[in-house]
Order: C-alpha cells, then structure tokens, then sequence
C-alpha cells in the first residue's frame, strides 16, 4: 500500500505572479460608493487622501488581472505558495466518504492570511512617500500583518485596536509591537470619534475604523490601511485561490463541489472563492460557494442589503453592503476578525447575484468542531476558521448519510496559537453563545441612512 499524501505544495516558481479580478467578469459591477454628504459617487479625488493612488486604481479596475509587482512577490515567498492539505484524519474520524481539503495560511509571518494584502498596501503606500500608516484591527492578525509589512518598507505602523481583543488577546497586541507597530485600545481617547465612548466600552470594528481614519485624515503624510471590505484587499487575497486551484490539481482533482469560508468583512471568502467562482462562471467547474458567520453577527444571513457607512462615526463613504447598521456593536465573541457590522460590498453583490449562499453558527458549536480538527489534523485554528471548520464538518456528516463523495475545500486563514484564552473557556465550560435578538437588530437597523431617489 502507498503511504497516503498529506500536503500538496507548489514551488516558488509556480506562485501566481497576477491577482485576479472578479467584477469583469460579472454580469453587472456592484453599485458604487457614494460620498457621504453628496450622495454622488465617490471619485479618485476623495478617497486621494487616506490612500495612494495604486490602490484607487485597483479599486477601480476593469482589469481581469493586475501585474503583483515584484517587490511585492519577493516578500509572498517567504512564506507562499501556503500548503494544501488533504484532511486524511478528520474525513476518517467523521466516517465520511467526502475528501476534505485546507488551504493553510498560518504559516505567514503574522500566521494568518492578512499578509497578502499587508504587504501590497504598505508597499504602494511607501513608494507614494507615506510614512505612516493607520488601522484598526479585531483580534490582531490584521494589525499584526500590516506591522510586519510596515516594518519591511520602512513605514510606521499605528494600530486601533478592538477593546475587546485587545483586554482578551495581550500576546496579540505584544505580537504587533514586536514587528514595530504602536496598538491603542479602541475606543480610545487621542480622537473625537473614540471619546464619544466610555472609556471601558469593548468597542467594534466600525469604531476602531473611524479612529484610525480619523487620524489618517488629520496628516497629510498618514495614510489609511484596511484589512478587508474593500475591493483591492480581495484582490490581494485572491493569491490564496489561485494556488488551491492548482493544488487541487495536483491532488488528482478536476475542482471543488464544495467551497467553504469564514467570512466577517469578506477578505478570506473573497480571496478563497473568487478564482473558483471564475471557474464556475466560464463553465469549467460547477463549486457551490458558502459563506459562514458568526450567529451574533450575521450580516449576509439577517442584515439589510443597502447604503451604509463602512464605519460608526460616518467617515467613510456610504457602500452597498448587507450590513446590521454602522452603530451596531457585536457581542464580545472570540472570533474577534468577524466581528464587524457590515459585509464587503463585492462579497454583497456576488451573494445578491445568487452566486454564493451564507449561514451562520453559533461559537460553541465552532469551538467543537475546532476541538475535533485540532486532534486529527494537528492545528489549533484561529477562532474565525472554526466557523468554516463547523460547517465543512455539518456537510461531511452529511456525506456520511447520503454516502456522496463531494470535495469539500475550505481555507484554514490562521492559527489559534494566541487565542488559548478562548478555547480554555470552552474547555472548562463558560463559553456561551449570544446569538441576536429580532428588537436589537432592528435598534441597530433603525440608524442606517435612508437614501432618497
């Protein structure tokens, strides 16, 4: 008997050297964003001031493929391509004929997926002149990514991050001040956006975004960085696509049945699933697409699909999302990366064209299922992955039942190493799940904007 093949890696050489753009092959771009006071369609010229004109244009671009530039690959190889993995133990234990495949991108720097786009932003922010660069961050991985970034161009790095994560997760904050970075407590008390809160307040995503955004603005020489949401962060990530796709090759498969990823602003989704759903709408591959969040934060499967700012205080542009309002504040869930009150409007778009479907589930559930991979497949998943985890083990169960032999892929987007805090609580049996109620969601639903015409 041959010894079974875990992991399918691809050399240096056969990284991607292009990412992937999804909106022209769409069979309508997604609603644009709009100025916050006009209500017009945002230009180049407003959005020049928070980021460098590189990254306007890839927001923009009709472009199917953008050129990565090669300061930006060397970087990608210290750590990609990231490996493909059969998951041989976890199909045996669930008794599952479904092969199950991960995509592993804890093995960056910064042991999450965030460096794709880390590296790009602070690249092109540093050849604009920038010398410094704002953003918030939930759990960390993201302000952890664009320190190590930062920290390789030369640019400073100041980081907002979540109150929540940032009393919960201390090792996260000391992780972005190794590679450089400064971190405050969101809400905090160095903006106007911050001291409209207590002190004490665990504080969201949407607010960290405006102080950050707040303090970009103030500084002709501070740009802004954000680490999903937006159109060109997908792009960066659709690296990690690309590469599944010819893994998956090599593994002897002609594609995925099933395309699974967690998803809170859509930056891991988008960069998982976009190639695939290319493939899908050429007609070589036939993926269902599922995205999955967290039942206290659901913004795909119960928000609104409308105009709604990006942030709390009203900074950013109004953008076409399915969003649970901008003064929504999540409950303080481990899966801190998720907690954000709005879905990035590509991902909101591609879902309103009926091109992926979404379900969320409740923490204890995800904390099972990460306890079952992490004793057959040997990683601790970050708290964010285990909501795929969760759903990919639902549908091999399925398989078990149905006896159907799906390929299942999923992207493992980081490793939980510095999130023990939390699977110590499910451990020892406090762990509880929030969920949402019908009367907050519409409190928070009620201070949306109503656009007119």
């Amino acid at each position: 008997m041959s010894p079974r093949q875990h992991k399918y890696l691809l050399d240096e050489s056969e990284m991607p050297t292009q990412w992937y753009n999804i909106i022209p092959d769409l069979a309508a771009p997604p609603p644009p964003p709009l100025h916050p006071a006009t209500h017009q369609p945002v230009g180049p010229d407003d959005l020049a001031p928070l980021f460098p004109m590189d990254l306007i244009l890839q927001e923009v671009s009709a472009e199917s493929y953008i050129q990565i530039p090669d300061e930006v690959q060397d970087v990608y190889r210290l750590w990609r391509p990231t490996p493909l993995y059969r998951a041989h133990r976890l199909e045996q234990a669930l008794g599952t004929p479904a092969r199950i495949y991960y995509k592993y991108e804890g093995v960056s720097p910064a042991g999450s997926h965030k460096p794709n786009t880390a590296v790009p932003q602070a690249y092109y922010n540093a050849k604009a002149g920038v010398r410094k660069l704002t953003t918030e961050t939930g759990a960390g991985q993201w302000g952890t990514a664009l320190a190590f970034a930062c920290a390789l161009f030369g640019v400073e790095c100041e980081v907002w991050q979540v109150g929540a994560s940032y009393d919960a997760k201390p090792y996260r904050r000391t992780l972005i001040e190794t590679f450089g970075g400064t971190v405050h407590r969101s809400p905090s008390q160095l903006t106007s956006a911050g001291r409209a809160f207590p002190a004490d307040h665990i504080g969201s995503l949407g607010i960290a975004i405006s102080e950050a955004v707040e303090m970009a603005a103030a500084d002709p020489g501070t740009g802004y960085a954000l680490g999903s949401v937006l159109n060109h962060v997908l792009l960066h990530q659709t690296i990690i696509g690309q590469e599944a796709l010819l893994q998956l090759a090599k593994a002897g498969e002609s594609g995925a049945d099933l395309v699974v990823g967690c998803t809170g602003g859509g930056s891991n989704l988008g960069g998982l699933a976009f190639p695939f759903i290319r493939e899908k709408l050429a007609g070589r591959q036939a993926p269902v697409i599922r995205a999955v969040e967290p039942a206290s934060c659901p913004s795909l499967t119960r928000g609104e699909y409308r105009y709604d700012f990006g942030d709390t205080a009203g900074f950013t542009p109004l953008m076409k999302m399915h969003t649970l309002g901008h003064d929504f504040v999540p409950d303080p869930i481990h899966a801190g990366g998720l907690r954000y009150h709005g879905m990035a409007p590509l991902i909101s778009h591609i879902y309103e064209l009926g091109l992926l479907e979404a379900v969320a589930i409740e923490q204890t559930e995800c904390f099972a299922a990460a306890l079952t991979f992490a004793r057959t497949e040997g990683i601790v998943p970050a708290p964010e992955p285990t909501h795929a985890l969760a759903e990919t083990i639902r549908e091999a169960t399925a398989c078990r039942d149905s006896g159907e032999e799906k390929v299942i892929l999923t992207a493992l987007c980081g490793h939980g190493l510095l999130d023990l805090a939390a699977y110590q609580e499910f451990l020892s049996g406090e762990m509880v799940d929030s969920g949402l109620s019908d009367s907050d969601l519409a409190a928070a639903l009620a201070a949306v904007p109503v656009l007119s015409g």
